[in-house]
């Protein structure tokens, strides 16, 4: 028994990367699911790869057309949807001043509008039939922010706040909505030099984990919150960041990754002897 037997899923941005990751994983447990990619050759591939069980449609997620001809083909092929991974992503590097205004458009279009547009097409199927579960990929710079982000930042908090919205209208209606907050992950977008991926884990060294992410991990937080294991999860925010947000190191004080001693230093920090002698001093003072 699959996780997602007998389930009807979209995923966006499914040709490659995390995307295509989680159309394998979604086909392994059960479902029949729909590529929505413009990379043509990587989605035939895919779909060939998986079979019957698979479908690729070619689609441009910003414009609206492509959305009912995405809705149109899925229905066609494997009855409406039960399950939408809004996933598809691009990215611009640039701060708020060098940032053009056409690129910080371009950006939104896609993640923010297209999981607009798809909330708006497939939500409505779902909220006809009283069931469904609508995924979308946010990010950790839609918690937070980041320079050199504008507009993939800006995208991102779009999607989270949109999630939450939907979760509120749809969920009375039976369609559950969650996010998912990848931090980074070694993929294309996050990995767009081709570096190793040992040369990526350690960029990562303000992460807990210490270390990227991989896809699949990633993928799994998906699989959760579109299966029935999660149908008491509405409107909630998961983040798949290696302790990311968590918070920030302070190199100064125990505990951090570079502190040796952690565990095994005893007594009090050294540098509470600086408080303890201004205490001192404080308590000699004749009152």
């Amino acid at each position: 028994m699959g996780r997602l037997d007998g389930k009807v899923a979209i995923v966006t941005g499914g040709a490659r990367g995390m995307g295509a990751e989680t159309v394998r994983l979604f086909a392994q447990e059960g479902a029949s699911v729909v590529i929505a990619d413009m990379l043509i050759a990587e989605g035939s591939a895919l779909a060939a790869e998986i079979g019957g069980a698979a479908l690729f449609h070619p689609t441009n997620i910003a414009r609206e057309e492509d959305w009912a001809a995405l809705v149109e083909a899925t229905t066609a092929r494997f009855g409406q949807p039960d399950i939408l991974v809004n996933n598809a992503a691009m990215q611009r590097f640039a701060s708020i001043l060098d940032c053009d205004v056409a690129d910080f458009r371009s950006v939104l279009d896609v993640n923010l509008i297209g999981t607009f547009i798809g909330l708006k097409l497939v939500g409505a199927l779902m909220v006809r039939r009283g069931r469904g579960s609508i995924v979308n990929i946010s990010s950790v710079d839609g918690m937070r922010g980041a320079n050199g982000y504008a507009a993939y930042s800006t995208s991102k908090w779009g999607v989270r706040g949109l999630t939450k919205v939907a979760a509120m209208e749809f969920g009375p209606r039976g369609v559950r909505v969650n996010s998912v907050h990848p931090g980074g992950v070694f993929t294309v977008m996050g990995n767009p030099t081709g570096e190793t991926v040992e040369t990526i884990d350690g960029s990562f060294g303000m992460v807990p984990l210490q270390r990227t992410g991989r896809p699949g991990e990633v993928v799994a937080a998906s699989l959760f919150l579109a299966s029935d294991e999660a149908s008491y999860v509405c409107g909630a925010e998961l983040a798949v960041d290696g302790g990311w947000t968590a918070g920030i190191y302070n190199p100064m004080l125990s505990g951090s990754p570079d502190d040796h001693d952690y565990g095994l230093r005893e007594g009090a920090h050294p540098l509470n002897a600086h408080f303890d002698a201004a205490l001192a001093a404080k308590a000699a003072v004749p009152a």
